[in-house]
C-alpha cells in the first residue's frame, strides 16, 4: 500500500514536469510533432516506392503470362491446321494452365494497384494536413510573438508612471534640471553680450563727430569749403546770391 501510494505521489510529479515542459513552449511542441510527423511521412513514401516496385514486377510477369497465353493459342492452332492433335492437346493443356496462372496474376495485379493507390491517396491527403499544420505553426509562432510584446507594452505602459516617488519620476527631475542649466547658461552669455552696449554706441557716435569736425576744420585751413562739404545745399546759395543782389540795388 505505502508502494503504491509512493508510486502515485512520484507519477503526479513527473506529470507535472511533464505538464511543464509542455506547456512551456507549445510552438517548439507542435513543431517536434511536425517534424516527426514529416519523418514519419518520408518512411511511407520509401515504403509506397517499395511496393510500387512490386507491382511493376507484377505486371511485368502478368504481361509475361499474356505472351506466353498467346503464343500457345498461335501454337495450338498451328498443330491443328497440320493435324497434329496429339501435339496440339498438350499445348492445349499447357494452355489452360497458363490461363488460369494469368488470371490470378491480374486477379493479384489488381489488387496491388487499387492498393497503390489508395495508399497514394493516403500520402497525398497527408502531406496536404503536414502543409496546413506548417501553416498553423507559423501563425501560432507568429501570434504569440506579437502576444508576448503586447503584454510586455501593457506591463512598461503601467510601469511608466512620471511620479517624483519612482525611479522614472526621478529621472525626469534630473533631465530637466540639466535642460534648465543649459538654458541658463544660455541665457547668461546674451546678457553678457549685451553689457555696455549702450556706451560703446556712444563711444562711436562721439569719435564719428570728432571726425567731421577735424575733416571740416581741414577743408576751411584749406579753402576747401563747398556747399556740400559746408553742408548748403546749390539752391539756398543761388539764393542767397539773388538777395546779395536786391540789397545792392
Amino acid at each position: 500500500m505505502i508502494l503504491g501510494k509512493l508510486w502515485k505521489a512520484l507519477a503526479a510529479q513527473m506529470n507535472k514536469i511533464a505538464n511543464f515542459f509542455w506547456t512551456a513552449d507549445p510552438v517548439a511542441q507542435l513543431q517536434y510533432e511536425y517534424d516527426k510527423a514529416v519523418d514519419q511521412m518520408k518512411e511511407g513514401r520509401e515504403g509506397l516506392e517499395q511496393y510500387r516496385a512490386l507491382v511493376e514486377r507484377v505486371t511485368r510477369q502478368v504481361n509475361g503470362d499474356r505472351d506466353h497465353v498467346s503464343k500457345l493459342e498461335a501454337q495450338v492452332k498451328a498443330y491443328l491446321q497440320i493435324g497434329e492433335r496429339e501435339t496440339a492437346s498438350r499445348f492445349a493443356l499447357e494452355l489452360q494452365k497458363a490461363k488460369k496462372d494469368l488470371a490470378e496474376n491480374e486477379a493479384q495485379l489488381a489488387l496491388h494497384e487499387q492498393a497503390y493507390g489508395n495508399n497514394v491517396t493516403k500520402v497525398k491527403h497527408a502531406t496536404k494536413k503536414l502543409a496546413d499544420l506548417k501553416q498553423k505553426i507559423q501563425k501560432y509562432d507568429a501570434e504569440l510573438k506579437l502576444s508576448r510584446a503586447e503584454a510586455e507594452l501593457a506591463k512598461l505602459a503601467t510601469s511608466f508612471n512620471f511620479d517624483i516617488t519612482t525611479d522614472f519620476g526621478q529621472i525626469e527631475d534630473v533631465i530637466q534640471d540639466k535642460i534648465g542649466l543649459n538654458r541658463a547658461k544660455v541665457r547668461v552669455a546674451a546678457d553678457l553680450s549685451g553689457e555696455g552696449l549702450d556706451k560703446i554706441k556712444t563711444e562711436q557716435a562721439v569719435e564719428k563727430q570728432m571726425a567731421d569736425n577735424a575733416l571740416r576744420e581741414f577743408e576751411i585751413q584749406m579753402g576747401m569749403v563747398t556747399p556740400e562739404t559746408a553742408g548748403v545745399k546749390a539752391d539756398d546759395k543761388e539764393l542767397g546770391t539773388e538777395r546779395n543782389k536786391q540789397t545792392a540795388t
